[in-house]
């Protein structure tokens, strides 16, 4: 399953705890941690993370789940600040199984998740400790002949979609250092992904990816994953960009359930764009799917935020085209 999938984080400026209690019976245990499947046998903090913030950007109350996280998973941090994959081991102990996927995308939505707790950060001090090393972890990624971040210390192209999440962490702060980082991050990624004739975003700095060919993911979900972390988009009308992109891959999005994820934070941002027609679609499509091997906790996460909202399925006359 691709890292991806589970990437946005939307609705910034909601209050933790002002909603719906998070529920996530059967992807949680007392321990704290988060499973990437409905009883899954694998943690990935990646997923965990963004499914957190998700339902927090969008109104949802993560306290209680959110903290037990932070503190099943901050003695697990290694000393450079990174994090691994976990499994069940025979005794059906959480251990380190694979190493992650990226280290920036993973440090930046860390350090964010925590932002999301001040008491606790100010107050504990294992929990400023962790931010503190993230911080510096993430620093040392940085590139600064092209003005972004690799992927990690063995890894050293970029990816289009980490450094939008490294945006984000850093537009949304309140501290003036971090916020100016953020607009040149913001030329930084224009310059190095925008690619003018084509007029799309190139997904990596890796050359041979230019001649690939497009697949939903990572390349068609790249041109939208800007609107799904609030990033101008070019030509700066958002509302166009995002009729544009239904237009042209509507159809393949609500397809994806039939033999992969089914991209559920896609429907979270159509009822941020007042698309509803879109987003009870999904629900139609994806609903039989829930809490089966192709249904992971974002996807769940946001069929809650839906149904919240009072999202119910298109009706079977609706072609959903």
């Amino acid at each position: 399953m691709s890292r991806w999938l589970l990437v946005a984080v939307l609705g910034y400026g909601t209050v933790a705890g002002a909603g719906t209690r998070l529920e996530l019976s059967g992807y949680t245990d007392g321990s704290g941690a988060i499973t990437v499947l409905h009883r899954g046998d694998s943690v990935d903090p990646y997923f965990a993370m963004q499914a957190l913030l998700l339902a927090y950007d969008n109104g949802m109350d993560i306290s209680g789940s959110a903290e037990m996280f932070v503190n099943w998973l901050l003695p697990q941090q290694k000393p450079d600040g990174t994090f691994d994959r976990f499994c069940h081991g025979a005794d059906r102990k959480w251990v380190s199984c694979k190493t992650a996927d990226a280290d920036d995308s993973l440090l930046a939505i860390w350090m964010r998740l925590l932002e999301t707790m001040p008491l606790q950060l100010r107050t504990i001090p294992a929990w400023a400790k962790s931010h503190s090393i993230s911080e510096a972890s993430l620093d040392h990624l940085f590139q600064p002949s092209r003005g972004i971040y690799m992927v990690s210390p063995l890894y050293l192209h970029g990816l289009f979609m980490d450094n939008l999440e490294v945006w984000s962490l850093n537009v949304h702060s309140k501290q003036p250092v971090r916020v100016a980082a953020a607009d040149k991050l913001a030329r930084a990624i224009n310059e190095t992904f925008w690619d003018a004739e084509k007029k799309r975003f190139l997904v990596s700095t890796q050359l041979e990816q230019k001649t690939q060919a497009q697949a939903f993911y990572p390349d068609k979900v790249a041109q939208i994953f800007p609107m799904l972390v609030d990033f101008p988009v070019p030509g700066g009308d958002s509302r166009s960009y995002y009729r544009n992109w239904m237009k042209t891959h509507r159809a393949e999005w609500l397809r994806q359930g039939d033999a992969d994820y089914p991209w559920g934070l896609l429907a979270v941002l159509a009822i941020r764009q007042g698309d509803q027609s879109s987003a009870r679609c999904w629900i139609r499509g994806a609903a039989p799917l829930r809490h089966g091997s192709r249904w992971a906790i974002t996807d769940d996460i946001s069929y809650q935020i839906l149904v919240n909202k009072g999202i119910a399925a298109a009706p079977k006359a609706d072609p959903c085209k």
